[in-house]
């Protein structure tokens, strides 16, 4: 199993290379960005932390690709590993039915129909593949609404198989004077148990006005607001049965980050 899904996320991490000859046919558009984060209230890591997050977007003929990186500092401490600095990082492709099969998906609200794909990485226990089919969504005023539900695969100590996990992504821009408001984010929802991973619901909206547009430098380039980072269960750890020698109280977190997000 792991094997099989390890082969398919590096078939479609494929869509994420290859920008030299067959880059113009493929590559239709892409966006990057930087954000700075400050945080705290976090739970089992240490409470207060920054991030630096480099984040990739793009549409290929053949679907579309997502993949960040953080870079987390902890200001007050060490996490369960030892480590005063780390990183995460997420690559997701998706294959979409309809352009691979040129024609036009559309029923009810779903516009098309894909196979999603995604491989966390990072320091100590965090490999984990996922794979399962999604839908993008026609939803009134959403800029737009993907539904990506995963077979979830867990690698190390938190090793498990056939956990099912249901994915939203949106966007919402919401006009404000003359500039916008944009509300964009995602929820992971772990919906079952296995041994070693607990069932987990991580929802983590943003809220950032653009003061790129506001100050007349250009729409959608720089964004400041605030995310915020509601995880139940944090990391699959069930919070009733949760005991740390430093951290005592529980895994269900809620914390607040300031950011600012500039776009290239």
């Amino acid at each position: 199993m792991m094997r099989t899904l390890s082969t398919m996320m590096l078939a479609g991490g494929l869509l994420a290379g290859g920008q030299a000859a067959v880059a113009g046919d493929l590559l239709q558009w892409q966006n990057n960005s930087l954000t700075y984060l400050y945080g705290e209230n976090f739970k089992v890591d240490p409470d207060t932390q920054q991030t630096l997050t480099f984040e990739h977007a793009s549409g290929w003929s053949v679907g579309d690709l997502f993949f960040f990186v953080d870079g987390i500092t902890y200001n007050d401490g060490e996490n369960g590993a030892g480590d005063s600095k780390t990183f995460y990082g997420e690559l997701s492709p998706r294959l979409s039915m309809g352009k691979l099969f040129n024609s036009k998906i559309q029923f009810g609200p779903v516009t098309d129909v894909l196979l999603a794909m995604t491989y966390e990485f990072g320091e100590d226990d965090t490999e984990s593949y996922l794979i399962g089919p999604a839908v993008d969504l026609a939803i009134p005023g959403f800029d737009y609404f993907q539904l990506n539900t995963y077979l979830r695969t867990t690698d190390g100590k938190r090793d498990g198989d056939n956990v099912w996990q249901i994915t939203p992504v949106w966007s919402y821009t919401i006009p404000v004077g003359n500039s916008d408001i944009l509300f964009d984010g995602f929820m992971d929802w772990v919906v079952d148990n296995d041994d070693s991973y607990h069932a987990n619901l991580h929802f983590n909206p943003q809220i950032k006005y653009d003061m790129g547009k506001a100050l007349s430098w250009g729409e959608k380039q720089l964004y400041v607001g605030i995310e915020y980072d509601y995880w139940k269960d944090k990391y699959g750890i069930d919070n009733d049965g949760f005991v740390g020698s430093e951290i005592l109280d529980g895994t269900n977190q809620s914390a607040t980050n300031f950011i600012v997000k500039a776009h290239f």
